[in-house]
């Protein structure tokens, strides 16, 4: 069975290109990463090493969301897929007078009902009836009302894996503007980047996070202009669900953001894929990471919906991150290693697919204009990207960032 499991796990590094958690906490990832980065310079000699590593990520991403769920129980449930979700709560799209009475008289309470701003989707949110578990109260809802959509809200985690401090005498000169406009949907950030605006969808929020500070940081150093900023975590620990993530795409497209940077991942959710589609409608792009927690991964969401730009990273050398996780379908790479961001007077150093989303990003802001359709910034980008393959898409974009950063 265990020489089974390697074998696959080799098949899937080999045919697919390849999330782990800054929220969480990294130790165990950390330590895969750094052998697996040396290993890959001897990988025609070691290929068992390299499986048991790229394993080993799948078995720690098994671990961390069982340890988040642990360390959570008061705020956190696993839903009807096994998700981490928001305890409790149950979302009901496109409710009526006569789907919420039936809810209601099974024991559902209503706590809100609202409109996704600006994109046409009406949502209520109910809590669970006393005493049943979440999923299966998903489960007798969408029995009461089986003409509609149910679905928890599940919970997203950021994609970049730990950073670390960065040798000195690391070259950081920006380039200049390119201009272009990008939003990112994260943490919060403060400090020395100029960000055009900034909108809290979660208790705390905003706040200040380190993991969108890095985005933030690369972005300014890849030459984006404006910067607008989401932050869907705040101080919940249960932050990051699906509708906090769909309420930040519509203040992004009500503020005509042409960009939009997610680096972060999650299952499949009903609600949020259609607040994307509905901001694909108005014109924006929306980037997204496909996390890092190796092939052998569940797709990552939203780097999988469909239309969404789907990001790997490579390093210096061109090779992607052997930690990459894999999406239904890939678009870009961009560099996700050997990048220094700054950090209380010093650097740091990134590493994972989270920074190399808001690079691309970058790219498609500043090929166009402000009127610019997303099909010809992306026919732009093809024709900038180097190297395409099955590993990276349509092929590196953004290599020349790192100068910059």
């Amino acid at each position: 069975m265990r020489s089974g499991r390697r074998a696959w796990v080799l098949v899937l590094l080999l045919g697919v290109s390849g999330a782990a958690s800054a929220q969480l906490g990294l130790p165990r990832v950390a330590g895969v990463l750094g052998r697996v980065d040396g290993a890959l310079d001897t990988l025609a000699r070691a290929p068992g090493d390299i499986v048991r590593d790229a394993t080993a990520l799948a078995s720690a991403r098994i671990d961390r969301l069982d340890a988040f769920l642990q360390a959570n129980r008061a705020l956190v449930e696993r839903d009807d897929d096994g998700q981490p979700a928001r305890a409790r709560e149950v979302l009901m799209l496109d409710p009526d007078d006569a789907a919420l009475a039936h809810a209601q008289a099974a024991g559902f309470r209503l706590i809100e009902m609202g409109d996704i701003g600006g994109l046409g989707i009406a949502y209520a949110r109910l809590t669970t009836p006393p005493h049943m578990h979440l999923a299966a109260a998903i489960r007798a809802l969408r029995r009461i009302v089986p003409g509609k959509q149910v679905t928890a809200d599940q919970i997203h985690f950021a994609s970049g894996a730990a950073s670390s401090p960065a040798p000195t005498g690391v070259a950081t000169e920006p380039p200049a503007p390119h201009g272009g406009t990008v939003g990112i949907i994260d943490g919060g950030v403060a400090g020395a980047i100029r960000i055009a605006a900034q909108a809290g969808f979660a208790e705390g929020a905003p706040r200040p996070d380190p993991h969108a500070q890095a985005i933030a940081s690369l972005l300014a150093g890849a030459g984006t202009v404006r910067i607008d900023v989401a932050d869907v975590y705040g101080s919940d620990p249960a932050g990051g669900g699906a509708l906090a993530i769909a309420r930040a795409l519509g203040w992004m497209a009500a503020r005509d953001v042409p960009v939009v940077s997610i680096s972060l991942v999650g299952p499949a959710n009903p609600l949020l894929a259609r607040a994307i589609a509905a901001v694909q409608t108005k014109g924006m792009i929306v980037t997204a990471a496909v996390g890092n927690d190796g092939p052998a991964a569940p797709p990552a969401y939203p780097a999988s919906y469909p239309g969404v730009v789907a990001v790997t990273g490579v390093d210096r050398h061109g090779r992607v991150l052997i930690e990459a996780g894999r999406a239904s379908h890939l678009d870009y790479a961009a560099p996700g290693a050997d990048l220094t961001v700054p950090d209380r007077g010093g650097r740091r150093q990134l590493r994972g697919t989270s920074y190399a989303a808001p690079l691309v990003a970058a790219r498609l802001a500043a090929l166009g204009g402000a009127a610019a359709t997303p099909a010809t910034r992306l026919s732009r980008a093809d024709a900038e990207a180097v190297g395409r393959s099955p590993r990276t898409g349509r092929g590196v974009l953004c290599d020349a960032c790192r100068s910059g950063i």
